[in-house]
């Protein structure tokens, strides 16, 4: 039978919590939906918006999670998966299975997505290249 009593109700309206700095990315804004606190870690889920240029995109990386999900609510963005170019539009949804060696590495200005991460404390852990890197679109 589900446990129903380790998790908490939580409904979070468009103005209780605000784009904020300080998320995993600077060139991001953050915007908390109070999941993280109502799964008491379990899982995360967050707006997350571009603020600035791609200049760097993210790095080479990969995220020690169990799950992890992006739905692309405006804008695009385009990721290498290893070594393929991913365009990741609005009302797309992407799966990025753990461990998956991954680039952010350009954007639209509008760009918005909202992620769900198992566990909500996931680690992004940086990894050698799995090839060369596209230049970003300017704004």
């Amino acid at each position: 039978m589900l446990d129903r009593t380790t998790t908490l109700f939580s409904h979070v309206k468009p103005n209780d919590t605000a784009f904020v700095r300080g998320g995993l990315r600077d060139f991001f804004l953050y915007r908390d939906l109070g999941i993280a606190e109502a799964t008491h870690g379990k899982v995360i889920a967050h707006l997350v918006k571009a603020n600035e240029p791609p200049d760097g995109g993210t790095g080479w990386h990969i995220h020690e999670a169990d799950f992890q999900i992006v739905i692309m609510t405006k804008g695009w963005a385009k990721f290498m998966y290893e070594d393929q170019v991913t365009l990741v539009e609005a009302g797309d949804v992407v799966h990025q299975r753990p461990g998956i060696r991954h680039y952010l590495f350009d954007y639209s200005p509008d760009m918005e997505y909202l992620e769900i991460v198992s566990p909500a404390d996931f680690k992004s852990v940086p990894v050698e290249p799995a090839c060369e890197i596209p230049p970003p679109t300017p704004w």
